[in-house]
């Protein structure tokens, strides 16, 4: 993961070199070496549970992931009974009761995690226009991916001399545009890893990213796993098939019959 952390401290566009190229008014993010795009090699657990903290701890509180309840996280990040006290720390909107009116109640763990805004409009009040998208499958709908979304985190710099952002906006160029009304999020030292790993800005960055990468393709390991299984299957069957052409049907194949009239 060298090559993940020497990414934040890219400077500017006209050092990159090799590692980005332009294209329109954006980069283009360099290639990393993402260890889970082997093919036999499944996400680091230890990674998607950090993400998440990161997620939990600083991109929810702008960005929803409304296609996740607290139970996909169940066998992957957490524990059953820490799934359910994850989910009991907030509240959802529940009802109506026997007389009618709603109430507030502690979220299960097959609520959906909860969103930062009640509206669509209400999120763009806030954000001075401009609605802070979901992120449950946003790693997929972006090109480049993970490569993109990592980029995207740690690319943040001071603009250009000659280019002025308009108040609410910060410069990124791996953003189409190069303006973004996010400001940047991740910065070292932000927050804690329970597990002991340096909450460094490159960090933070490639373990949410991880977390988008499942997020967005919860099968990803299971994919794998069976697709590993099938090439075990075909290659038995493979060899079971030499076997029988060489010691079975090759003797039938160069035998000799003569017909007596």
């Amino acid at each position: 993961m060298m090559a993940l952390g020497m990414a934040g401290g890219v400077a500017a566009a006209a050092t990159l070199g090799n590692t980005a190229s332009a294209s329109g008014a954006k980069l283009h993010a360099q290639k990393y070496d993402w260890k889970h795009e082997n093919w036999f090699t499944s996400l680091d657990s230890a990674s998607l549970r950090r993400g998440y903290e990161v997620y939990r701890q600083i991109c929810s509180t702008c960005h929803s992931m409304e296609l996740l309840s607290f139970r996909h996280l169940v066998g992957v990040t957490h524990t059953e009974e820490q799934a359910k006290m994850l989910a009991g720390t907030y509240t959802i909107m529940d009802g109506p009761n026997d007389k009618g009116e709603m109430f507030e109640r502690p979220r299960k763990v097959n609520d959906a995690f909860p969103s930062p805004y009640p509206n669509t409009e209400y999120a763009q009040f806030i954000n001075g226009g401009a609605n802070p998208p979901d992120l449950s499958c946003v790693l997929k709908a972006r090109e480049g991916h993970e490569d993109y979304i990592f980029a995207l985190l740690t690319g943040y710099r001071p603009a250009p001399a000659g280019i002025e952002m308009r108040e609410g906006l910060h410069y990124n160029p791996y953003f189409e545009g190069g303006a973004i009304s996010m400001a940047q999020a991740l910065q070292d030292g932000l927050m804690d890893y329970e597990d002991g790993t340096p909450a460094t800005a490159s960090q933070m960055a490639k373990d949410v990213t991880v977390f988008l990468k499942w997020a967005g393709e919860p099968e990803h390991d299971e994919r794998k796993l069976m697709g590993a299984k099938l090439i075990g299957l075909f290659s038995l069957g493979l060899l079971a098939s030499l076997w029988h052409k060489r010691f079975k049907w090759n003797s039938l194949k160069s035998r000799k019959i003569r017909f007596l009239y």
